[in-house]
């Protein structure tokens, strides 16, 4: 900026001058008043940059080590690679410090804005086999996300676009959206139909982590890993299924509990507060589309297990227990209802509430994400307390693929892979 302003500066000199010659003549009065602020401006101006240039070349003295460590050149594509997460980023740390080394197996950010080139204003990168190694493990300690129907993003895309088959009912006319096909006569007139689409569109949602690590923490690279790894694998995890669930759709995934495709099966007449009965799980078990029941699981807060042990169907003056073997509570209860597992999840309301017990075909829930979780440091967000910080981004996005419960061919009742009990509070 200085630099263009002098130019400007030295240019309108020359241009009073190359008037006056051309004029052959000397410069005016006024001219020569003009000439000298613009010299004034001039040397004020190489003054600043002669300091600017002074203050740069301080810092690079003194941002060079007096006696930087010496790491030998990695020769291999295996010697490039760091053997565990914690040593890259104890190396990310060592790096950040003022008058720190580089280990020259440390990856920077390409410069696309201020800072963005500076390792320890958040330019160092975590390895890729490290941060997909996170993602696994997030979705390993997550129950919903690995069921879901995933699909990854391109590098240039941050958002998809889907088209559907926009079929709500499966009454004639209205299979595909409206194809229909006719028993035709001889010679009569064939009847045209088409389908109908829609369109899904998903945008990627920012869901982030900052870790505060300390000197003590950062001292033991297999402890770092561990704590950051586990740490943050089962919160991403947590929050990516609470968001299947009960996602608002606004800024985070839309959630099953809040799409229009979810079916919600009314309490019975009569039915007391805070209860589930065997009438509730048939009812919910009809309510299934028929496609989705060899993929669907039950989904249940615990607060409702000792309703789901205790419940029985009644057969003529006795009954038989739903949830658990004839032996009773000595033997090992099933973990099935109506042959689809029945799995604990946090994320479920406590019991009388919507969504306590969830029947759900999660290959019907489409989540996009991109590059996997991405990994950055600074040294400077907790510097006056000897904290390093770790930020992790994970970008993602989801919603039903359905956005109705179906009308069946025949019969009232409409059906979803997505089904919930009503409240009963």
């Amino acid at each position: 900026m200085f630099k263009a302003l002098l130019k400007k500066k030295i240019d309108a000199q020359q241009a009073l001058i190359q008037t006056a010659l051309d004029a052959q003549r000397g410069l005016t009065a006024e001219e020569q008043a003009q000439f000298d602020a613009l010299q004034t401006e001039i040397d004020d101006l190489e003054k600043t940059l002669a300091a600017q240039k002074a203050v740069e070349d301080r810092q690079v003295v003194m941002n060079t080590p007096v006696n930087p460590p010496v790491y030998a050149q990695p020769k291999s594509k295996d010697e490039r690679k760091f053997a565990t997460f914690g040593e890259q980023l104890r190396a990310v740390v060592e790096a950040a410090k003022p008058g720190g080394s580089i280990d020259p197996r440390l990856s920077i950010k390409a410069a696309s804005g201020l800072n963005e080139s500076v390792g320890s204003d958040g330019g160092f990168l975590v390895e890729e086999e490290f941060t997909k190694e996170l993602l696994k493990r997030t979705y390993d300690t997550g129950i919903l996300a690995s069921k879901c129907n995933k699909i990854p993003l391109s590098t240039a895309a941050n958002s998809m676009k889907i088209n559907g088959v926009d079929e709500t009912s499966r009454k004639n006319g209205s299979r595909w959206g409206g194809i229909q096909a006719y028993w035709e006569g001889e010679a009569d007139a064939l009847t045209g139909t088409k389908p109908k689409f829609r369109q899904m569109e998903l945008n990627l949602r920012k869901l982030t982590g900052l870790c505060y690590a300390t000197d003590e923490l950062l001292s033991d690279a297999s402890a770092l890993e561990a704590v950051i790894m586990q740490g943050f694998s089962e919160e991403f995890g947590f929050k990516v299924d609470d968001a299947i669930i009960n996602g608002s759709g606004a800024g985070m995934p839309l959630g099953i509990l809040n799409s229009k495709a979810l079916v919600t099966v009314p309490k019975e007449a009569g039915q007391a507060s805070g209860t589930i009965n065997v009438q509730n799980v048939v009812n919910m078990w009809s309510r299934c589309w028929g496609r989705s029941r060899q993929n669907a699981a039950w989904y249940i807060n615990q607060d409702i297990e000792p309703q789901l042990f205790t419940m029985s169907l009644a057969v003529g003056t006795g009954g038989v227990p739903v949830y658990m073997p004839a032996s009773g509570v000595s033997g090992s209860p099933y973990s099935t209802l109506f042959g689809r597992p029945v799995i604990p999840l946090e994320q479920c309301e406590t019991l009388g509430t919507l969504g306590d017990i969830i029947l759900a075909d999660f290959s019907q829930y489409l989540l996009i994400d991109k590059g996997g979780i991405n990994a950055a440091s600074s040294i400077h967000v907790r510097f006056l307390y000897d904290e390093n910080v770790f930020r992790f981004i994970y970008r993602v996005d989801g919603q039903p693929v359905w956005n109705a419960p179906l009308q069946p061919f025949k019969g009232s009742n409409t059906l979803s892979p997505f089904v919930a009990l009503a409240n009963r509070s």
